[in-house]
């Protein structure tokens, strides 16, 4: 370990990943090798950004929400009829409480379906609004326990119903059962993503356009709703280091393998992420949400946490792969090898899903992937093969094959070249949503939006993509991660027009639309 390596990684984050204010803890063998905080929690009013200051910490919540399920129920599956209960509209295979601790159950994202029901991108979303979005589900999109899929309201079931199962808020759980355990004091559940206890402000932009306060007006629960400070956070991953040889304790269990249904190893279980850095076995996990962005890493071979907070949107993943690298002596950069992308470059529909695929030259001799929630790097491993952590490309007997493993997904990618045609002009009806997408040329340039109980979607340009294939891009929505582009597939009647519509992102795939005008 290069103590002078790690000072000057520490050293460089402020200017490295700019903004209002951050912080970064380390912790090895259970003691703090560095607690820094620097910037500014609300520059406006020229409040330092401290260890004390209370951050939104996002999704990393998702852990804390398994941890109190845990504890309060050891046999998670006692709760499977509450589940059952709360979608009362699903037909078919139901998910089970486990399905949602390891985003397997199959639902469909609903920071996704809000924007199919019009949701304002920064409009209030209320606890009401997201059970009413709930309790309308009526089909999956993949059979419980078979793949993966991030879905947050996963996780705000879980809280709503060991709520309810306990009698007891779910605040005053976390607090009593875990923040205390684990000596998190400033810890809390602040819901209300309008304001942020102590008054810490988030902030989208950048140094070149410059840093607003960013607006949230949602109500989280399970999924998202936890603010910490960086000495919280210090004291969870405390907390896991002491007890780490005790196999009954919290975290041993969050962090237990996982698997589906059919044996096979999952990487995300309990509100976690199994994965790798730097070639070591790691449990982590991030968060945003507009204004603040999160991440931890706790690698259990080495004894080591590194912790993340901002109140901006700057990449909180990176300073720990950087501090990692430091303590580890290592670089995070793997051997070049040089391999052909042109013959992996192309569009393509991956035909489970039904999702738009795009592999395009990055230029540094990778290619970049848009099929997930968000676009992903990959690297030549061979001639015949581009990989990243999470996903891997192949090329043989003539077919491009795609792996992603952590999904259990193996596919092999449809080519879907050529122009479609551009007389889709309609409005089109979701039966399951009761909400609408209409399509609609001005000034002949195809635009559509989504509309329904939360309001009237933006028109947004439709993008080509392939015959009878366009996308419509979702830049920005209620949550800060945005769905990306929606994939629009129509279909078409004996006589040729247009019937209909299938429509899906990663998060939501597979809807189905029929046409009413």
């Amino acid at each position: 370990m290069s103590a002078s390596a790690l000072d000057r990684a520490l050293a460089g984050l402020p200017q490295r990943y700019a903004g209002p204010g951050g912080a970064v803890a380390v912790l090895k063998d259970g003691a703090v090798l560095a607690r820094h905080a620097w910037g500014w929690a609300d520059a406006e009013r020229r409040i330092p950004f401290t260890p004390q200051t209370i951050s939104l910490i996002c999704s990393i919540s998702k852990q804390f929400t398994c941890a109190v399920l845990l504890d309060q129920f050891p046999d998670p599956t006692v709760m499977d009829s509450d589940l059952h209960r709360r979608l009362p509209l699903l037909e078919g295979e139901r998910p089970g409480i486990l399905d949602l601790a390891h985003n397997q159950s199959g639902l469909r994202d609903y920071w996704a379906v809000a924007m199919l029901y019009g949701a304002p991108v920064e409009g209030l979303f209320t606890g009401q609004d997201a059970e009413r979005i709930i309790s309308r589900t009526r089909s999956l999109h993949f059979s419980p326990g078979t793949r993966y899929s991030y879905v947050n309201q996963n996780f705000r079931l879980l809280s709503d119903i060991i709520e309810a199962r306990t009698g007891e808020d779910f605040a005053s759980l976390l607090r009593r059962r875990i923040f205390d355990r684990a000596g998190m004091p400033y810890a809390l559940l602040n819901a209300d993503t309008s304001w942020v206890a102590g008054g810490t402000v988030g902030y989208e932009g950048s140094v070149a356009e410059g840093f607003r306060p960013a607006v949230n007006r949602i109500q989280w629960t399970g999924d998202a709703g936890i603010g910490a400070s960086l000495d919280d956070m210090i004291a969870w991953e405390t907390h896991i280091d002491a007890t780490r040889d005790d196999p009954a304790a919290l975290y041993s269990r969050l962090a237990a393998p996982v698997t589906f249904r059919d044996g096979a190893p999952a990487s995300y279980g309990f509100g976690l992420a199994r994965t790798q850095f730097l070639g070591r076995d790691a449990t982590c996990h991030g968060g945003a949400l507009r204004g603040f962005r999160s991440f931890r890493a706790h690698v259990p071979s080495e004894r080591i946490s590194v912790v993340t907070l901002f109140n901006h949107m700057g990449d909180p993943r990176g300073p720990v792969v950087d501090i990692l690298a430091a303590l580890l002596g290592e670089t995070a950069d793997a051997p070049a090898i040089s391999a052909d992308t042109q013959r992996f470059v192309g569009t393509y529909l991956e035909p489970e899903t039904g999702i738009a695929t795009r592999i395009a030259a990055a230029g540094d001799g990778r290619l970049r992937l848009d099929f997930g929630h968000g676009a992903e790097m990959l690297s030549p491993v061979s001639a015949d093969e581009f990989a990243s952590a999470s996903v891997r490309l192949t090329r043989a007997d003539g077919a491009l094959r795609m792996a992603r493993t952590g999904e259990n997904l193996f596919t092999t990618l449809t080519p879907h070249d050529g122009a479609p045609a551009t007389d889709i002009e309609g409005v089109f009806r979701s039966d399951e949503l009761g909400a609408e997408i209409t399509c609609i040329a001005a000034g002949g340039t195809l635009y559509g939006a989504f509309s329904g109980f939360l309001g009237q979607g933006a028109m947004q340009l439709l993008e080509p993509f392939g015959p009878d294939c366009w996308l419509l891009p979702c830049p920005r929505a209620l949550d800060y991660s945005p769905p990306g582009d929606w994939t629009l597939r129509f279909t078409r009647d004996a006589a040729g027009r247009v019937d209909g519509v299938t429509l899906g992102c990663w998060l939501a795939r597979r809807i189905p639309y029929r046409r009413v005008a």
